[in-house]
């Protein structure tokens, strides 16, 4: 089993990256196998609503979203995590995020791999980010984990997220819940399968 971490932080050895850490020690206890891929320092631009991968199965930028897309197939959880800028997340992981969700919407059936959204902050906009990245899960039938408490880990300057004792143990508390929920649901698919799917029904606000 294999969880896929996206690190939305430009920092390579960060707040977030230290939260991020926190995860891996309870997953390596759980032998869950992880991956992290980190975002926020490369150049990556923003969808264009063009609708090629509706045609070609792919982003037609053929950047690090269409690498990713491969590893999130073979994923049983995405764990995305952002530093918090203006109340938002990171503007370089939107983009990202949203060209991988986009692009792979008919050609990766993400139903019930398992989600998380972290958020590392100063003080504030940690709750208004975490809203912000949980709407990609529960927009493509994927469970999203909860923890102790909201997903954040609080910090300044580069290594205060060690100091958030509370933040880690929330942390902590999210992989352990997040390998029960991915374990979980490998033992419906097998008993069980998957839920069964309606063709889809599109509409605007004129028809």
């Amino acid at each position: 089993m294999k969880v896929l971490i996206i690190n939305g932080s430009p920092r390579i050895d960060g707040n977030t990256t230290i939260a991020i850490n926190e995860l891996i020690k309870t997953f390596d206890k759980e032998e869950i196998e992880t991956e992290i891929v980190q975002i926020g320092n490369k150049d990556i631009r923003g969808c264009v609503a063009c609708y090629k991968c509706y045609e070609t199965g792919k982003c037609v930028f053929n950047d690090l979203v269409n690498e990713v897309a491969l590893k999130l197939k073979e994923a049983d959880g995405l764990i995305i995590a952002s530093p918090v800028y203006y109340a938002q997340a990171n503007g370089t992981l939107v983009s990202f995020i949203q060209r991988l969700f986009f692009s792979t919407s008919r050609t990766i059936d993400k139903t019930m791999k398992v989600g998380a959204s972290i958020a590392i902050c100063r003080r504030g906009g940690a709750s208004a980010t975490f809203d912000e990245l949980n709407k990609y899960f529960t927009i493509s039938n994927m469970p999203v984990v909860s923890s102790q408490y909201w997903n954040s880990v609080h910090g300044l300057v580069q290594g205060q997220a060690a100091q958030d004792l509370e933040g880690l143990q929330t942390m902590r508390t999210l992989a352990k819940n997040m390998v029960f929920l991915i374990k979980s649901i490998q033992l419906g698919k097998n008993e069980f399968g998957l839920p069964e799917k309606e063709e889809g029904i599109s509409t605007h606000f004129i028809r």
